[in-house]
């Protein structure tokens, strides 16, 4: 893959805090190799405290062409960006942003519907369910987001962070499409299911829904990639559910992000 790998090479950034468990940097490189770009990506582990620093040096590199944001950064890297998508404005977030050939940074967010396509791709009919989400981050904000301009009826939404969690589920309700409210870790009564948030990623994490409830005719979703089956993917497995995964989201977003990062 990097046989051609030079100084002419352009490069692409993963930032976030941590950054061991991303899998985009193989990932997209082998996807612009593919597309016959001369580009990599590489990760950056950036803790909060250093981040604004951090951009201020790496934009003045003129051979970064993009960067990709994961956890804690998808809400501080909207002020990075130049423009915003209308996706990205409303949710206040990023995961891609690219630079044009003005040197002008474009931000976008494709977390949200990366996931509701392989929700979809896995067997999940959105239109007129009732969902559980859990987390109300920069991704879950956006698969919130995504699976109400899909069709549910009922979007249920919990965070511990009260003030994020009620500023998403207004902003929501504003569309006027399902209706959107708080919600809790117990699943009882949703077709869906949806964890968003990093929970699960350490072996001593509780289980973020409460798979007690569970049952086999929900859909069961999870968005880390690391542990590629989580329990409660496992557990919703084991009671006949249909499920997707981090790996299953990230296949989707990925291509979402190279065909933007492509475009600069």
């Amino acid at each position: 893959m990097l046989e051609n790998f030079s100084g002419a090479t352009r490069v692409h950034i993963i930032v976030g805090d941590p950054i061991a468990q991303v899998k985009s940097p193989f990932g997209v490189t082998q996807a612009f190799e593919s597309h016959g770009r001369d580009a990599i990506c590489v990760p950056a582990h950036v803790t909060p405290a250093d981040l604004t620093d951090w951009w201020a040096g790496t934009k003045r590199a003129r051979n970064i062409d993009g960067l990709i944001v994961t956890v804690p950064h998808k809400f501080a890297c909207t002020a990075f960006c130049d423009t915003l998508s209308e996706r990205a404005a409303f949710l206040g977030t990023v995961n891609t942003v690219r630079r044009d050939a003005q040197g002008h940074w474009h931000g976008d967010m494709f977390d949200g519907l990366g996931y509701v396509r392989a929700m979809e791709k896995n067997g999940c009919v959105l239109k007129n369910k009732r969902a559980l989400l859990v987390g109300a981050g920069g991704a879950g904000s956006a698969i919130a987001h995504s699976l109400v301009l899909a069709g549910v009826s009922e979007l249920a939404i919990h965070d511990p962070d009260d003030q994020r969690r009620q500023s998403l589920i207004d902003r929501l309700n504003s569309l006027k499409l399902g209706k959107v409210m708080q919600g809790s870790s117990d699943p009882a009564g949703f077709d869906i299911a949806v964890n968003a948030t990093p929970i699960g990623m350490k072996e001593a994490d509780p289980t973020p829904i409460d798979i007690t409830k569970i049952h086999g005719d929900m859909f069961v979703g999870c968005v880390i990639t690391a542990p590629a089956i989580t329990p409660l993917i496992a557990a919703a497995r084991a009671k006949g559910c249909k499920t997707v995964t981090g790996a299953d989201m990230f296949a989707q977003v990925r291509e979402l992000m190279v065909n933007f990062l492509l475009e600069a």
